[in-house]
C-alpha cells in the first residue's frame, strides 16, 4: 500500500476531516449558531454547548459529557490533541490551518481547540444538595464572566454545589465555561426554580427543608460580621449572591437567616459579585 493510501486509511479510522474553509453545515455549531440556538438545538431534549481549549475539554470529558465533534488546528492532531481524540473515540475531528480557524469569532481564546458536546440533563436540587455543607445560590447573575468566575472560586474554595435562579446567565455559555476554566463541570449545579418551585419564597423554603441556614451577601448595616462564630458553627450554609449593581432583592434578604456585609476600606462601597463570592467562599469554606 502506498503512503497516500496509508494516510487516507488512518484519517478514516480516526475520523479526521481536513477542511480548507468553514462552509460545511456540520461546522455551523462553531461558526454561526448563537448561545440560544445551541441551547435549543435538540429541543425539547437538552441542546449543545461548546467547550474551548484542551484543559476545558478534558475536564468536560472527565465528568461524563458526551462529545459530538472536535475542531482543531492541523498541527494539534498528533500532538496535544492526541489524548483528547482517543477519549472521544469515533466522533468527527475537523482540522484546518490556523488562518482558516481564526475566521471564527473569538477563536484565539480557544487555544487551538473546540469541542461541541451534548448538554447533560439537569439534576434535581435535592440531588445536588445531598451531603453538601456549603453551597452558593446565585440570584439573577446575568453576566457570564461573573458566573464563570464564581464557579472557579466555588471549586477552589470548598463550595459543594451551586444553585441558580432561572434569570442567571447559563454556566454552559462559552464565555462562562472559559472563565471558569472548566470548573462548571466539576462543581455540581442546577436551577433552583422549576414548575413547582418559585424564587425566592419557594426556593427559600426548599433550602430550609434541606437543612440550610441562608446567608444574604448584601450592603446592609444590620448585618453580621463575615467572621462571626455563629455563622461558622452552622452545619449547613447557603450563601446567596445577587446580580451586579442591584444586588439581592429585598424579598430575598427579608427571607434569609443572616445578612452579611464584607467590611470595606478607602471609601469603597462594594465589590464585584465575583470578587465578593471569593471572599465569602474563602471565609465560609474553612
Amino acid at each position: 500500500m502506498d503512503m497516500i493510501h496509508v494516510k487516507t486509511a488512518i484519517h478514516k479510522k480516526m475520523n479526521k476531516i481536513e477542511i480548507t474553509d468553514l462552509t460545511l453545515a456540520e461546522l455551523q455549531v462553531y461558526t454561526s449558531l448563537n448561545e440560544a440556538q445551541l441551547l435549543h438545538y435538540y429541543e425539547p431534549a437538552p441542546g449543545i454547548f461548546i467547550a474551548e481549549s484542551p484543559k476545558v475539554i478534558e475536564r468536560a470529558l472527565e465528568t461524563g459529557c458526551e462529545p459530538i465533534s472536535l475542531l482543531m488546528e492541523q498541527k494539534d492532531f498528533d500532538t496535544r490533541g492526541k489524548n483528547i481524540i482517543a477519549k472521544c473515540k469515533s466522533i468527527p475531528v475537523y482540522t484546518a490551518k490556523l488562518g482558516v480557524l481564526e475566521q471564527i469569532t473569538g477563536y484565539k481564546l480557544a487555544r487551538g481547540m473546540l469541542c461541541a458536546m451534548h448538554r447533560p440533563a439537569m439534576p434535581s436540587a435535592e440531588k445536588v444538595c445531598k451531603n453538601a455543607r456549603r453551597i452558593a445560590v446565585l440570584e439573577n447573575v446575568v453576566n457570564p464572566t461573573n458566573v464563570g468566575a464564581i464557579f472557579r472560586s466555588a471549586a477552589a474554595l470548598n463550595m459543594d454545589a451551586v444553585l441558580l435562579t432561572s434569570a442567571c446567565s447559563d454556566p454552559l455559555y462559552r464565555r462562562a465555561i472559559r472563565v471558569s476554566m472548566g470548573t462548571v463541570f466539576q462543581v455540581p449545579w442546577t436551577y433552583i426554580e422549576n414548575k413547582n418551585v418559585s424564587w425566592p419564597q419557594g426556593g427559600m423554603d426548599l433550602l430550609h427543608e434541606y437543612g440550610f441556614k441562608t446567608v444574604a451577601m448584601a450592603l446592609r448595616n444590620d448585618s453580621v460580621r463575615i467572621d462571626d462564630e455563629k455563622l461558622h458553627a452552622e452545619e449547613k450554609l447557603a450563601i446567596i449572591l445577587g446580580t451586579e449593581g442591584d444586588g439581592l432583592a429585598a424579598e430575598t434578604m427579608a427571607d434569609c437567616d443572616y445578612t452579611v456585609k464584607i467590611p470595606m476600606s478607602h471609601g469603597v462601597d462594594s465589590l464585584n459579585v465575583a470578587a465578593a463570592s471569593a471572599v465569602a467562599f474563602w471565609e465560609f469554606g474553612k
